[in-house]
């Protein structure tokens, strides 16, 4: 198969300078006598003259130069048509580009482009919206909703408003339907998850599979507020093991359990995130798995 790829570049994703992007991706694409164009991603998330465009062109693969919310707006609009994905991650975050070992150096990724393997990867449904890499309902959404208003993007920001909005973070109430079991819980965030990790390697969830047909669910109950940073770091270092939707919860700080559905009811209006954009929240939130969504070149297999 001749191979014919498009190159999706957002814009304002990251803090890399995009000329310099561009140059590499055209310079190392042209040694590889692959046809291509460069296009800049769409902010309205539009993209039916992408569809047509693959399927006139006889379009192979759709390379996206963004972090997780370009992603997802990309995957989504281009759900029934066959074509591989693949990821330079210039985005702040990155989940699913570093979930599944794609390196943030550009060249680096370009090779994992041009040499690997596309390989099924899910995707999941809240409500009638669509997600590749993690949903937050509560103080991490908090987080994304004020990151989204700055005017500068990256890691140093994300992590001077998250140490802002700590200090006036409060516990939302929930209820959670799992499997045939109802928990009523206060909760400072709910974390459902398809990749392991918020982004930048902090890994949330950490048993995670991007392609076992399930989600991890990590539920940060109420707490004394001194104990909840030390609680989510033995979380995110992996303490915390996997516990059954049987089991019993209530001498846990954080609930960490898979499920392929889950309902949540939100009375309070706890916002919500998704890939890190943030959305329009709602007072009851029915997930479920996408399994085997699209398929994204990596350079091994993931871990089912």
């Amino acid at each position: 198969m001749v191979r014919k790829m498009i190159y999706l570049i957002n814009p304002i994703s990251g803090t890399q300078k995009k000329e310099k992007i561009k140059d590499l991706i055209t310079r190392k694409t042209r040694a590889e006598g692959i046809h291509f164009e460069i296009l800049p991603s769409r902010a309205d998330g539009h993209y039916d003259d992408l569809r047509k465009t693959i399927k006139r062109d006889s379009i192979t693969d759709i390379i996206i130069c963004g972090g997780d919310g370009t992603l997802n707006a990309v995957v989504h609009a281009l759900q029934g048509i066959d074509i591989r994905i693949g990821i330079i991650p210039i985005g702040s975050g990155n989940s699913v580009a570093l979930a599944a070992k794609i390196p943030r150096q550009t060249g680096r990724a370009l090779d994992i482009i041009f040499q690997g393997h596309a390989y099924p990867v899910d995707a999941f449904h809240i409500n009638e919206k669509f997600s590749c890499a993690l949903c937050g309902i509560g103080f991490d959404a908090e987080v994304a909703h004020e990151f989204a208003k700055q005017k500068t993007r990256g890691l140093q920001t994300y992590l001077r408003i998250s140490t802002m909005k700590f200090f006036s973070s409060k516990p939302y109430p929930f209820e959670i339907k799992l499997q045939d079991r109802v928990i009523t819980k206060d909760a400072y965030f709910i974390s459902i998850a398809n990749s392991n990790q918020f982004g930048n390697n902090v890994t949330i969830a950490p048993r995670a599979s991007m392609s076992d047909g399930l989600l991890d669910i990590v539920i940060v109950k109420k707490m004394n507020k001194m104990l909840l940073p030390f609680s989510v770091l033995l979380q995110v270092a992996g303490n915390n093991r996997l516990m059954e939707v049987v089991e019993y919860f209530e001498e846990k700080n954080i609930i960490y359990v898979q499920t392929d559905k889950i309902i949540i009811r939100n009375p309070s209006h706890a916002p919500m995130h998704i890939d890190g954009e943030p959305v329009d929240t709602s007072t009851e939130f029915n997930i479920r798995i996408i399994p085997h969504c699209f398929k994204l070149l990596q350079s091994a297999m993931p871990k089912a």
